[in-house]
């Protein structure tokens, strides 16, 4: 499959209009996170990138991961409904809607503002060093999974 490349504006620009159609009543197709949870859960993808809010996995995890997890995450395959993630995308408690919005929103801009050369060979916690269409595959896929499972 063909995931949007988040490095170009207009599908970029494409992605935003989808989640500037969600509201804070918008129902799952399916799973349990609220909108908001949702929207602070695929910020956690981009907080990896951008802050040291998330402990990183000890070398034991991250071989596990590279491993079983890897071709998964940069793969060219859907993500399926209800799939396992990560303890640190959990989202167990409740989330603004707006905040969590114009982070996503602000992360986005910022990713295709630095472009695909700040990407290539980027060192993801867990999976190790990326190119910029690894990157690219884990960011619009998983954004398409969820905006998916929200209707936009």
């Amino acid at each position: 499959m063909n995931w949007k490349n988040l490095f170009d504006e207009k599908e970029t620009q494409e992605t935003i209009e989808r989640i500037n159609n969600l509201t804070p009543e918008t129902k799952s197709l399916w799973g349990k996170m609220s909108v908001a949870q949702m929207l602070a859960h695929c910020n956690v993808a981009y907080e990896i990138v951008y802050t040291n809010k998330h402990p990183k996995p000890n070398a034991f995890a991250r071989l596990l991961v590279k491993i079983f997890v890897k071709s998964i995450v940069v793969g060219n395959k859907p993500y399926k409904k209800n799939s396992p993630t990560s303890p640190i995308f959990k989202m167990t408690t409740e989330k603004d809607f707006e905040i969590e919005k114009k982070r996503l929103i602000d992360h986005l801009i910022k990713t295709k503002d630095l472009g695909p050369n700040h990407f290539n060979g980027l060192e993801n916690p867990a999976f190790g060093k990326l190119s910029h269409e690894q990157w690219n595959t884990l960011f619009s896929k998983h954004l398409e999974h969820h905006l998916t499972q929200f209707g936009v």
